[in-house]
C-alpha cells in the first residue's frame, strides 16, 4: 500500500499545508477566533475561525468537545468547481483562496461549501461604535464587501515568512495568527509533505479524523482524538468521537 510520504515523494515532496487540531488540548477560550478577528479585520457576524462546542453521550456518561471549525482547504474543495468566475483557486500548497477582483458575489460557493465556512458581507460592520479600531483601519479591505470571504490560513504571513526565509508552522511571524495564538497548544500548522514536520509527526503518533470526510472533500484540517485508528492512519473504522452529521451553522450572509 502506498503511504502519504511515499506518494509526495512522487510529486518531488511538494508542499502541502494543513492544520491540526488536537480536542483533547482545546478548552472552548475562543482565544483563536479573537485572535483571527483582529488579524484579519473581519466585520461583526463574520467567524472564519469559530469553536463549537459539543456534547456527546447519555447522562450519566456525557462528554463536552470543543471543536475549532473554518474552512478546511479541501484538496477537492466544491467551491471552487462552482465558482463562474475562476475566483476561487487553489494554490501549488494546497490552501484555497478567493481573487476578491474576480468575485462577483454569487455566493454558488457558499451553497457548495459543506463545512459552511464561507461569508459574505453586503455592507461594511464596526464591532464598537461604528468607528474603526484600529485594527480594523489598518487591515480593513473594501474589495471583501459584496465578495465572497473565507478563513485563509493567514496566507499573507505565510508567503511574507517563506519570503523571509522562515518555515510555516515552526516560525510564528509565517505561522496563522490562530494558531499563534492557542494558549493550550491544541493547534499545529505545517507542511503534511514532509515526514518530519510537526504536523506529520502529530499524525503519524496519533488517531485522527476529518470532517465530513465521506463527502470526498479530503479536508486539510485533521482532528486528533482519544483513540488510534487502523494502523495509526483514520478513525474511519474506529468509534468516532463526535457525530456531526449536518452541515455547519457558521457561514452565511451579513
Amino acid at each position: 500500500m502506498t503511504t502519504r510520504y511515499e506518494m509526495a515523494s512522487r510529486y518531488e515532496m511538494a508542499t502541502r499545508y494543513v492544520m491540526v487540531i488536537d480536542l483533547r488540548r482545546c478548552v472552548g477560550c475562543q482565544t483563536c477566533t479573537a485572535a483571527c478577528r483582529q488579524a484579519n479585520a473581519t466585520p461583526p457576524g463574520v467567524q472564519w475561525r469559530a469553536v463549537l462546542d459539543m456534547e456527546s453521550g447519555e447522562f450519566p456518561d456525557v462528554r463536552r468537545t470543543f471543536v475549532p471549525v473554518g474552512c478546511q482547504h479541501c484538496a477537492q474543495p466544491p467551491c471552487m468547481t462552482v465558482c463562474p468566475t475562476t475566483a476561487t483557486r487553489q494554490r501549488d500548497d494546497g490552501i484555497v483562496t478567493i481573487n476578491y477582483d474576480l468575485c462577483i458575489g454569487c455566493g454558488y460557493c457558499i451553497v457548495a461549501c459543506p463545512y459552511q465556512a464561507r461569508f459574505k458581507s453586503t455592507r461594511p460592520g464596526r464591532a464598537y461604535n461604528g468607528q474603526p479600531m484600529e485594527n480594523e483601519a489598518i487591515r480593513d479591505d473594501e474589495r471583501r464587501i459584496g465578495v465572497a470571504t473565507k478563513c485563509t490560513f493567514c496566507v499573507d504571513r505565510i508567503d511574507a515568512g517563506l519570503a523571509a526565509g522562515q518555515t510555516p508552522g515552526v516560525d510564528p511571524e509565517a505561522t496563522p495568527a490562530c494558531v499563534n495564538s492557542c494558549i493550550a497548544h491544541a493547534l499545529h500548522f505545517g507542511n503534511i509533505n514532509d515526514p518530519q514536520s510537526n504536523v506529520s509527526r502529530l499524525l503519524q503518533e496519533n488517531g485522527y479524523f476529518q470532517m465530513h470526510a465521506e463527502l470526498g472533500t479530503e479536508p486539510n484540517i485533521y482532528y486528533l482524538w482519544d483513540k488510534k485508528g487502523v494502523g495509526g492512519e483514520s478513525l474511519a473504522e474506529a468509534e468516532q468521537p463526535i457525530g456531526i452529521q449536518e452541515p455547519l451553522p457558521v457561514g452565511g450572509y451579513v
